[in-house]
């Protein structure tokens, strides 16, 4: 009497098995293996090449080493946009995570009994959401009009109120009106944290309570490490956004003269320099900066959030 012998899987299996499964695994990644080498692996190598060649686009490149690299250090308008990219985003990146926690605050409040009004809570929601769904240049063109310094709603609101509103637009204004227009869209971030609030154990609150903390001792030694993960996307992401902040200070700030001095940005100046000065390895060495850069940041966040950054896992 013969006994039947299983088939040998994984590490066991014969040679022409173990060749065919990799091979089908292949196959259905093959999409995105081609997709990212053609237009992710591919164009960041021309980049880089062309980043050491001086490239005017209608001419051939011609190579000229680290030349694109040591010119950024005497650029006049490269410096200002940095100076203005940095202030945008250490202005913009603790405002909007501050004014996202609350508005997430309020939306997961509890009411009498633990329950929540759910359709006053899904409205709500939706309100915050929603501006995040209107295009960049729809909503950027909405927020000129509301900045305009003679006829714009903010400075006839003011002008009723007997304040003589200020341009918006131009000088030490226009990276507070940046703000205001970007904090428009906290939306994603809202979202992203009623989920985490939502996640933390019921048992926790009990436990404190019995404790005697009080609301904000509550926030702070409860809600906040629990969420902490959350936060530590959200800053990540909005930092890595600040920095490549493009459409709505091109919408807000350009006019038939250029860009203005006050509203200028490091992605501005790159995409001047790419599409209007036709300088594609000058651009091209800035991008790679700006990578470096973002790369750098996000190391020195996620080393420096080991301690603050609780993981339940």
């Amino acid at each position: 009497m013969s006994v039947a012998t299983p088939k040998r899987q994984g590490a066991d299996a014969p040679p022409s098995t173990a060749r065919r499964d990799v091979c089908t695994g292949l196959l259905w990644v093959s999409p995105w293996l081609i997709g990212g080498t053609l237009f992710l692996l591919v164009p960041m190598a021309m980049s880089l090449y062309y980043s050491l060649t001086d490239y005017p686009i209608l001419k051939p490149p011609v190579f000229i080493g680290l030349d694109n690299y040591t010119s950024m250090f005497s650029d006049v308008r490269l410096k200002r946009t940095v100076a203005n990219t940095l202030v945008f985003g250490a202005a913009f990146v603790p405002l909007s995570t501050v004014v996202s926690l609350v508005l997430a605050a309020l939306l997961s409040t509890r009411g009498r009994g633990g329950q929540k009004p759910l359709a006053l809570s899904r409205f709500f929601r939706g309100a915050i959401f929603v501006p995040t769904l209107v295009p960049l240049v729809a909503s950027a063109m909405i927020w000129r009009w509301l900045f305009n310094g003679q006829y714009g709603l903010f400075n006839v609101l003011l002008a009723r109120l007997g304040i003589a509103g200020p341009s918006w637009l131009e000088g030490n204004w226009a990276i507070p009106a940046l703000v205001i227009a970007s904090l428009w869209g906290v939306g994603q971030q809202v979202v992203v944290y009623v989920a985490a609030l939502q996640d933390v154990p019921r048992h926790l609150y009990e436990a404190a309570e019995l404790d005697g903390m009080g609301p904000v001792r509550r926030f702070r030694n409860v809600t906040l490490p629990m969420i902490s993960p959350s936060i530590l996307f959200n800053v990540v992401t909005l930092t890595i956004s600040t920095l490549q902040v493009f459409a709505v200070p091109y919408i807000l700030f350009r006019d038939e003269r250029g860009q203005r001095e006050a509203g200028d940005f490091f992605n501005l100046y790159l995409y001047d320099n790419a599409f209007v000065y036709q300088r594609m390895g000058y651009a091209s060495a800035m991008a790679w900066v700006q990578m470096l850069v973002v790369l750098a940041l996000t190391a020195a966040m996620f080393w420096m959030s080991k301690k603050q950054v609780y993981y339940r896992a």
